[in-house]
């Protein structure tokens, strides 16, 4: 069939390498070039990237608007695929390709419609997700279901990694769902169950709540690792948890409470402390947590805090 595939971020790219590699595509949908790094230097999606790489037409825009639609109708697509692209698709471009488009979500539909489905997912504490490939309609995320796969979420997987492996398990999902279409023998089911929303994180989402419990605080650190990545304040600033580990042989800390252990740095929730791994403090880089804990060790400056340690999180 001739598909026109719309992504933009890595975890699009295995599914444009599996339907390009069955199908035409005719055109590749991301959004523009966007400022990154320190010096904000215009660089490409990585699905932009990927496409030039696999030699596609790409068509870049943050709004799929009249100019798009009509490049796109030029193109005679049979269907239109969405992986992560960022923007909603509206009429009359939905009706546009002769089968409508499809949408790889990852998740378990009708649980967790939206921008961050997996994410959400490790926060709340569930134990299985999954890959849904749906109909795309004008109500978000709520489309009948062509396939699905279901998988259990490691206790100490992060989003980032599930993501990852969600992406790679999906893209065979999609293109097996594309060939359905293409062979018609595809078939939709409505989405039954109770319906819960994904909605993008922000900065506050990240910030740990080290009076709640353990299990609590370690759902969510996972959850917002890498972006927007965890953090607690330290004297009135960010301080980023990269990695942390759960304990069972430890004796409670206060909430907030930060001890040096041996060589594990612990800090105290509402039940069993975590052990802190890489920690980066504000304006520093990345280091193990039990180096930082070192290095203050000794600071004049922090010895008149409250604390085993002299440390407090906030």
């Amino acid at each position: 069939m001739r598909i026109v595939f719309a992504g933009t971020p890595a975890v699009a790219i295995p599914s444009l390498e599996a339907v390009a590699a069955r199908h035409e595509v005719v055109a590749v949908v991301t959004r523009e070039d966007a400022p990154l790094g320190r010096k904000r230097v215009l660089t490409p999606s990585p699905v932009a990237e990927a496409a030039e790489r696999l030699g596609l037409p790409v068509v870049k825009a943050n709004r799929l608007g009249e100019d798009v639609t009509a490049r796109i109708a030029a193109l005679r697509p049979d269907l239109g695929v969405v992986v992560a692209y960022g923007g909603l698709v509206r009429e009359p471009l939905l009706s546009l390709p002769r089968l409508g488009w499809v949408n790889l979500h990852f998740s378990l539909l009708p649980r967790w419609r939206g921008a961050a489905p997996v994410q959400r997912a490790v926060i709340a504490g569930d134990t299985e997700t999954g890959a849904a490939v749906f109909h795309l309609v004008p109500e978000l995320d709520a489309g009948d279901v062509y396939a699905e796969l279901r998988r259990p979420i490691g206790q100490d997987e992060t989003a980032g990694e599930l993501l990852g492996a969600l992406a790679d398990e999906g893209a065979t999902l999609l293109a097996d769902t594309v060939d359905a279409l293409s062979a018609g023998t595809a078939a939709a089911t409505p989405q039954t169950g109770e319906v819960t929303l994904a909605p993008k994180l922000a900065l506050d989402d990240a910030r740990l709540d080290l009076t709640e419990p353990a299990e609590r605080v370690y759902a969510r650190l996972r959850g917002v690792t890498p972006e927007p990545g965890a953090f607690v304040l330290l004297e009135g600033e960010r301080f980023k948890v990269l990695a942390a580990r759960r304990t069972d042989d430890e004796e409670p800390l206060p909430p907030g409470a930060v001890e040096l252990r041996g060589k594990r740095v612990l800090a105290g929730t509402g039940t069993a402390p975590l052990e802190l791994v890489t920690v980066q403090p504000a304006g520093r880089r990345a280091m193990p947590a039990a180096d930082w804990m070192r290095g203050i060790a000794s600071s004049a400056a922090t010895a008149s805090t409250a604390g085993s340690t002299g440390v407090v999180f906030a």
